[in-house]
């Protein structure tokens, strides 16, 4: 389930590592969030929302995302 502070969150936490390492959750491209998806999600909270992008951005829900950027 979507909570608004998730929302927010994916909108401004940076990616902590590898290939697009920097970027917002947000901005990750969905094929990366697919081989990760494979792969496993890091435990805890940025698993969490790394799986919450993947779901946003196949939904085709990111625009309504990237308005909550700061």
């Amino acid at each position: 389930m979507f909570e608004k502070q998730h929302l927010v969150k994916i909108a401004n936490t940076n990616m902590p590592f590898g290939k697009y390492q920097g970027r917002r959750l947000i901005d990750v491209p969905e094929e990366y969030l697919l081989w990760f998806r494979q792969k496993g999600f890091p435990p805890g909270e940025l698993g969490l929302l790394m799986g919450l992008t993947l779901e946003i951005q196949i939904e085709g829900l990111d625009k309504l995302i990237k308005p909550l950027k700061r």
